[in-house]
């Protein structure tokens, strides 16, 4: 039976091998620092944490997450440790909340590689902190206990490790923040809320095993809320702040947040969007056909919550990737705990060294092993009935897409027309793990873009060593084309404006699309001088626009201004770039998208060393892609690394050339 603990109260731990699993609704750090008899932390290799994510008997998550599992073997750690204490805390500089005051409260429960719980606390009353210690593990006359703690501290991590005596605080905190925000760099960031989320939690309650079954997934903490976005902080004027940081530095505002006009005071109608709503929204109106007995009810696109078809597919797709998420956890999960369980059962066995040798010992080694094929094939048997499940739900969610959320071999191309309204949402690509390999889930991000992208020209992470450097270069201009073309084909006519920077002409045959379809103001801008201009001009219209909405005369911007979002695209950086340049680049990317203006890079991170850590905020603030299936992008729940497929034109078709040509006559007719 679970104690649910208040501050201030322990309980005994029976057994050795525990997990700690924090649920806090929205990204944070999780780590843990060892202790002598004192209370005192000796060093930075006494403290766990992202940067230094395992340490003996310990290991904590490698990200900022909204779900941690930290696992401890309490009998591994070393003899002069008689402490462990949990720590959480909100990600430092990457614009999103400052204080435990404004999220929800964490919940952090202490369980068996089982999943069954033996003490839980939920931590409230704080306000101004911005890192707690959760827990603590100690011994006690050589029996371990758990403590609830609770205590806050409004100077974040540097002052949590100097109160546990720690002389490097300072500089510990700043690599942890450091090491959190190259972790962000690499995420996906969550949806909005959503306000009824039970529609997507019917699979995996129909799933989940039972008590009995040591493989149970995770069940959701009493008293929290449903993941919501690390990016989603309120800005000036209602905007979002840019921040650094979809399985992409700091973290970014919400890049999702489309708001509608809310109703007339007084009025009976809210227009406003249900995420921002603490209403539930009307149910859906697909509805499944009934089930035969004992078995799942047949998926139906568009059966999650939202008040349209749009945004119904959108919350389901979402709903999918972090259903596949979370029963991939609960398998993981499953493995190591057979895993473990085989281990402790031959080091009881083996330690009487009777039993080394001869047929005692090789039968307790063949019965653990079966106990561990028996546990590994149930909970794979569990896997597999969600993943075929959510395989069934993805063969009717995908035709059923709008343009936005399609794949480019999506018939709905075919039948395309210049939209009249900006979709809520925008593909990317796909995503898939290694247990779901023929199951992809569609990587959708919020439209108006908060942030970057960063189309990964170089060979880091690659595998291949035989990649053609040319060749994945100008696989990086074609998704890059490929982005950019998606984005004018779903923005209204005149609503969306493209600029390109290619100071040496490398990408011409990549970019050829662009111009010869004519949705290009302007030719690409090729040397030094047409990337000053470019530079100057984008530079010029973010601080027009910033001293606009600052002093609340938007309506004063010059006429010839273009209010359309802009994006511009930057081939091989750093080729053809001086200091000042660099500068422009930097700002824009830092403060353009509040404002409209918003950045596509095509680059080799290498080819821009010697310019030193001056870059790193750059590349962070990007979302990084790649032009090939790569595994570098992160979900915000359980961290796993999602394999990234780009969303590429098939070879030999025409939907490009025939969708931008539409595209183009349109902005023709708007221009007239």
């Amino acid at each position: 039976m679970t104690a649910e603990l208040v501050r201030g109260q322990n309980h005994p731990l029976s057994q050795a091998r525990l997990e700690v699993r924090v649920s806090a609704g929205r990204p944070i750090v999780a780590g843990a620092t060892l202790s002598d008899e004192q209370g005192r932390v000796r060093g930075v290799e006494w403290v766990a944490h992202p940067g230094a994510p395992t340490l003996p008997g310990l290991e904590v998550s490698k990200q900022a997450a909204a779900d941690h599992r930290l696992a401890f073997d309490l009998d591994a750690l070393p003899g002069t440790v008689h402490r462990v204490s949990v720590l959480l805390a909100l990600p430092a500089g990457v614009g999103g909340p400052v204080r435990f005051g404004a999220v929800a409260a964490p919940f952090v429960a202490v369980t068996g590689l089982d999943g069954v719980e033996v003490a839980s606390y939920t931590i409230t009353g704080l306000d101004t902190e911005s890192a707690v210690v959760a827990l603590e593990l100690y011994r006690r006359q050589g029996v371990w206990k758990v403590r609830a703690v609770g205590q806050g501290y409004a100077g974040g991590l540097a002052e949590l490790l100097t109160d546990q005596g720690l002389s490097e605080a300072r500089q510990l905190a700043g690599s942890i923040n450091e090491a959190v925000a190259q972790g962000l760099a690499r995420s996906v960031s969550a949806p909005p809320p959503r306000t009824a989320d039970a529609d997507r939690s019917r699979q995996a309650a129909a799933s989940a095993p039972g008590p009995d079954q040591p493989y149970a997934a995770p069940q959701g903490a009493p008293g929290t809320v449903p993941p919501q976005s690390p990016y989603d902080a309120p800005g000036p004027q209602g905007a979002s702040v840019p921040q650094t940081g979809y399985p992409g530095g700091p973290a970014q505002p919400d890049p999702s947040a489309v708001t509608q006009p809310s109703a007339p005071t007084g009025g009976p109608v809210d227009y406003s969007h249900p995420g921002r709503q603490a209403a539930a929204p009307p149910p859906p109106a697909p509805t499944a056909p009934p089930a035969a007995p004992g078995q799942p009810a047949q998926p139906v696109a568009g059966d999650a919550t939202g008040w349209s078809m749009e945004e119904r597919l959108y919350n389901q797709v979402w709903g999918m990737f972090e259903d596949l998420a979370r029963t991939t956890a609960a398998y993981r999960s499953a493995v190591d705990f057979a895993d473990s369980r085989m281990e402790q059962e031959l080091d009881k066995v083996l330690s009487d060294p009777r039993s080394r040798i001869g047929g005692q010992g090789d039968a307790a080694r063949e019965a653990a092993q079966a106990k561990r094929a028996g546990l590994v094939d149930q909970a794979r048997a569990a896997l597999d009935r969600d993943l075929a499940q959510l395989a069934a739900e993805a063969e009717v969610v995908e035709p059923a897409l709008p343009a936005a959320y399609a794949s480019w071999d999506n018939p709905v191309w075919h039948g395309y027309r210049v939209p009249m309204e900006i979709p809520m949402a925008l593909r990317l690509g796909d995503l898939r793990l290694p247990e779901s390999e023929n199951l992809s889930i569609p990587m959708l991000v919020r439209l108006p873009l908060e942030r970057g992208l960063w189309i990964d020209s170089g060979r880091a992470g690659l595998d291949d060593p035989l990649t053609d450097s040319d060749e994945l270069r100008r696989l990086a201009m074609d998704t890059a084309v490929a982005h950019a073309a998606r984005l004018l084909a779903v923005y209204p006519a005149g609503e969306f404006t493209v600029h390109v920077i290619d100071p040496a002409g490398s990408g011409a045959s990549s970019l050829a699309p662009l111009v010869r379809s004519g949705v290009l103001d302007a030719p690409p801008a090729a040397g030094a001088a047409g990337v000053g201009e470019v530079l100057a001009r984008l530079t010029q219209r973010v601080d027009l626009v910033q001293m606009a909405v600052r002093g609340g005369v938007a309506d004063s911007l010059p006429p010839d201004l273009d209010t359309a979002e802009q994006l511009l695209i930057v081939n091989d950086f750093p080729h053809g770039f001086d200091d000042r340049a660099v500068t422009q680049l930097r700002y824009l990317a830092d403060e353009g998208p509040a404002v409209g203006v918003h950045l596509m890079m095509v680059a080799d991170r290498e080819d821009a060393a010697a310019y030193g850590p001056l870059l790193d905020p750059l590349w962070r603030s990007l979302l990084r892609l790649t032009p090939v299936p790569d595994d570098h992008l992160a979900d915000p729940w359980v961290g796993h690394a999602w394999t990234y497929e780009p969303a590429l034109v098939p070879p030999g078709s025409q939907v490009l050339q025939q969708v931008l040509s539409q595209v183009a006559a349109a902005r023709r007719s708007w221009n007239r």
